[in-house]
């Protein structure tokens, strides 16, 4: 394992923002970090980078502390952007280049080559604060990976982006991960992180309530999702024991089955209630499971 925290705590006063925390993350893993406002995500990662110290316990990246792995290691990416707004963006990103490790002529190319990557190539010599507040972001996200960090931490990168970056910036994390980067990142949009990520930790006031493999988990969790459209009585499911209604759309309504409850069962009964045109058990999805987990723990 490439990142291991063991049993780390950080109190502030009699607030106890991590609470024992341990967990792995696997050298080359897409790693989900999740948790509701104020389970503590943020400061887990200032204790990973080192900016705060832990009370007790510690984290280590390859066996030793993550800053005594010398310039340009990691990048990180804090949920509170910090960004120089008199600067031009090519002269700021040559700049956080060069205080990671790059000479000149490579922070140069890198530059234009990541503006080019993000749909940026005509803003280089705006300053920071002519640019939108997505467009900053995609700067400060560029900032982070500019000279090509072995590991990627990432505070809620999707935060802020419209459908169109959020899809170019998921393009980018799963080509760096294809490259056998480590990344981390804390996102509140379950979906995004559905999609690419391989593993997760979830956590709930400063603990952790979920860790491992996401398809694994899922899986564990059983084919407990009913997908059912049905042109008839749309009622017919509340004389069902262990039948609970989750959600209605124009295309489905969704329900979650207990664990004692026959699927033929109901869809016996639906055929009965009329027309039914699709029936489908799925497992949860990273949201449904994020609820329930955070839920229990309420």
């Amino acid at each position: 394992m490439s990142l291991v925290a063991s049993e780390v705590t950080k109190r502030f006063r009699n607030v106890t923002a991590v609470d024992n925390l341990s967990f792995t993350v696997a050298e080359g893993s897409l790693f989900g970090f999740l948790g509701p406002n104020g389970a503590g995500k943020t400061t887990m990662m200032r204790l990973i980078l080192g900016i705060i110290r832990a009370d007790q316990g510690n984290v280590t990246w390859k066996g030793r502390p993550l800053r005594q792995g010398g310039r340009g290691l990691f990048g990180y990416l804090p949920e509170e952007r910090g960004l120089y707004p008199k600067m031009r963006v090519d002269e700021h990103l040559q700049f956080l280049g060069r205080l990671n490790g790059l000479d000149r002529i490579k922070a140069v190319q890198e530059t234009e080559r990541w503006l080019e990557r993000f749909d940026l190539g005509e803003l280089g010599a705006k300053k920071i604060e002519e640019l939108s507040k997505g467009n900053q972001q995609k700067v400060q996200t560029i900032g982070t990976m500019l000279h090509d960090p072995e590991l990627l931490i990432l505070d809620e990168p999707f935060a802020g982006l419209d459908p169109v970056n959020t899809a170019l910036l998921k393009g980018v994390l799963l080509e760096y991960h294809r490259e056998g980067k480590t990344i981390i990142f804390s996102s509140h949009r379950m979906e995004q992180v559905e999609k690419i990520c391989e593993d997760i930790a979830l956590i709930n006031k400063g603990r952790l309530i979920l860790n491992g493999n996401l398809s694994l988990i899922k899986r564990s969790m059983g084919r407990q999702i009913l997908r059912l459209s049905l042109e008839g009585n749309q009622d017919f499911w509340a004389k069902i024991p262990g039948l609970s209604l989750l959600a209605t759309g124009p295309e489905y309504m969704e329900f979650r089955l207990d664990n004692d409850t026959d699927p033929n069962r109901v869809l016996k009964e639906a055929i009965a209630a009329g027309r039914v045109t699709r029936f489908e058990l799925a497992e949860p999805s990273l949201d449904q499971i994020f609820v329930e987990k955070v839920g229990a723990e309420a």
